[in-house]
């Protein structure tokens, strides 16, 4: 049996909606079956502070998450590219499956819209898990 499929969540600057998706699918997914990682185009120094917070008020701790650069190995290793906002410089990997979540940047945003944001990414990764029986207690395929 091979190992874990790999997802890699991708935006700009790694530090709000790739990091939430992220750690909101290793939450769901069971990971002998899928795990996720996160990355940036242009990663910042240090995940958003308004992230961290709406994270924290979900149980997710991201104080010690760090921004990472997106390259094509990285791309390159996954079953799927999720992008959120970094479009035509996120790598073209041939064959790799992708989608793109058109999701708010929640820098600089009231705690209100990181939240907003924080439950519509926790939505897509539930329907994600779902569709590809990752979920923790699929039946294995």
């Amino acid at each position: 049996m091979a190992g874990p499929e790999k997802v890699v969540f991708a935006c700009v600057h790694n530090a709000g909606r790739s990091q939430m998706a992220a750690a909101l699918f290793n939450q769901v997914a069971d990971p002998a079956r899928a795990r996720a990682v996160s990355a940036g185009t242009e990663p910042a120094d240090r995940v958003h502070p308004e992230v961290v917070e709406a994270m924290r008020e979900a149980g997710t701790d991201l104080s010690s998450a760090r921004p990472h650069l997106l390259t094509r190995e990285l791309a390159a290793s996954a079953r799927l590219l999720v992008t959120m906002g970094c479009a035509e410089a996120c790598p073209y990997v041939s064959g790799l499956r992708r989608e793109d979540w058109p999701l708010d940047d929640p820098k600089g945003r009231g705690i209100d819209d990181v939240r907003r944001i924080r439950e519509e990414i926790r939505r897509r990764v539930a329907r994600l898990v779902a569709e590809n029986g990752w979920g923790r207690g699929a039946a294995a395929g």
